[in-house]
């Protein structure tokens, strides 16, 4: 039987999403520095312990290297702590290979990176919640921290994945991580704001650097925030990291074909606020879109291994199984308390079989009726592969647009989809 048969036609398609301006990081980040820091008068020769993240964020070393570049000339000594809770393993080495994949290092930054995980307990917030926070970068006068602000995948509050999370979780390491998930599933994710608060009265967090990114994943906004207003100023940027999310445009989706997933794209590989999944013991706060199967290709190099997100995924294939570190996956999965996202679904050699699998069992009518995205993953959403079933739907919204006439899906001799890079005009 040939692809034609097996499979509908489909198009390219490519959405406007929110746009900005281009930005000149540097001039921006040092002017939003001066403002945070210099007004506060710290006197020179203090160490300053930087935060960074397991997150891929367009121009992160950049970002970095120009921070450690103004504390230098402040006349503070900057480190870099790793702040990505259990990520990589949740051991030393693992994290700073992680950051240095990022092109941040010792080497290219020039100043020390220190990712032991040891951890001081620093007492604890109302519900018996216990703060743990990274011995290394206590041990400095100062503390910077670096992150993105954006809607979390697995809660919704005023508060979610930014700054406050880098605090409690990040800089709490392995062992903070676990404790705020596992206080969490009795007393919600609204403990990080208190806990956040918690360290901001208990450290000298120098500041917060906050950064907002558009639909195609690019530097939004970028600010320093004093501790002071940190916490009411993240809860501002997130509203406009929500209006500002790329999503997928169709609410009825039966199979949803994902290129790669991986750390480095979401928390847990694939944006939840994207695909509609969650799976979560704290229950699901968002459905839509609804995805009836989701089919993951495989997981991102830069993921390192770590396969957490794929138990969100109803078939994957064995190159994705077989390029997962079981340990590092499991290690972070157990940490958020989420083993079910690291749950391996049914898997295939190539993905002609998983593609098949995924027709046999979503309850399409026909093959010309099944609704079908392709997606590179649930963080660049400009171009996405639709089958012809969704033609109509696409045609009435103004914001899409045709990239390719429709044609018949291509495997290449070994039974995998061509790639996505291809497809792209």
């Amino acid at each position: 039987m040939s692809d034609r048969q097996l499979f509908p036609q489909m198009s390219l398609i490519r959405q406007d999403l929110f746009r900005t301006q281009e930005m000149d990081i540097t001039s921006r980040l040092q002017e939003t520095l001066h403002g945070a820091v210099h007004n506060r008068q710290i006197p020179s020769g203090g160490s300053v312990a930087v935060a960074v993240g397991s997150r891929g964020i367009q121009n992160m070393d950049m970002i970095v290297r120009e921070t450690i570049r103004f504390l230098l000339h402040s006349g503070l000594h900057p480190i870099i702590v790793p702040a990505m809770g259990s990520h990589g393993g949740g051991t030393p080495e693992a994290q700073a290979s992680l950051l240095e994949s990022f092109g941040i290092s010792e080497a290219s930054m020039g100043v020390p990176v220190l990712s032991s995980m040891n951890v001081t307990e620093m007492g604890s917030i109302g519900n018996k919640t216990r703060i743990f926070f990274s011995t290394d970068a206590l041990s400095c006068d100062h503390i910077v921290v670096i992150n993105r602000i954006k809607p979390h995948t697995k809660f919704r509050s005023a508060i979610e994945s930014g700054l406050c999370k880098m605090l409690v979780v990040g800089l709490g390491k392995k062992t903070g991580a676990a404790e705020i998930h596992q206080k969490a599933i009795h007393h919600s994710f609204t403990i990080i704001e208190e806990a956040a608060a918690h360290i901001l009265k208990s450290c000298n967090i120098l500041c917060g650097i906050g950064i907002i990114e558009d639909g195609y994943g690019r530097i939004a906004h970028i600010e320093a925030m004093s501790p002071e207003i940190l916490i009411h100023r993240e809860k501002e940027l997130l509203q406009k990291a929500n209006q500002y999310l790329a999503r997928i445009p169709f609410q009825q989706i039966d199979i949803l074909i994902i290129d790669h997933i991986g750390k480095d794209i979401s928390g847990i590989g694939m944006d939840s606020n994207v695909t509609g999944r969650h799976r979560d013991i704290t229950g699901d706060f968002q459905i839509s879109p609804h995805v009836k199967r989701i089919f993951v290709r495989d997981l991102s190099p830069l993921s390192d291994g770590n396969g957490n997100g794929i138990g969100l995924a109803d078939f994957t294939t064995k190159r994705l199984v077989d390029a997962m570190d079981l340990e590092k996956t499991y290690i972070n999965a157990m940490t958020a308390v989420s083993p079910e996202k690291a749950a391996i679904p049914m898997y295939f050699d190539s993905d002609l079989p998983a593609l098949e699998a995924c027709m046999k069992t979503c309850g399409a009518k026909s093959v010309d009726s099944a609704r079908i995205v392709r997606i590179q993953n649930t963080k660049n959403l400009e171009y996405l592969q639709i089958s012809k079933a969704l033609k109509k739907e696409t045609e009435k919204q103004t914001k899409i647009h045709f990239a390719t006439p429709w044609q018949p899906i291509r495997f290449t001799a070994n039974g995998n989809l061509t790639d996505f890079q291809s497809l792209l005009p």
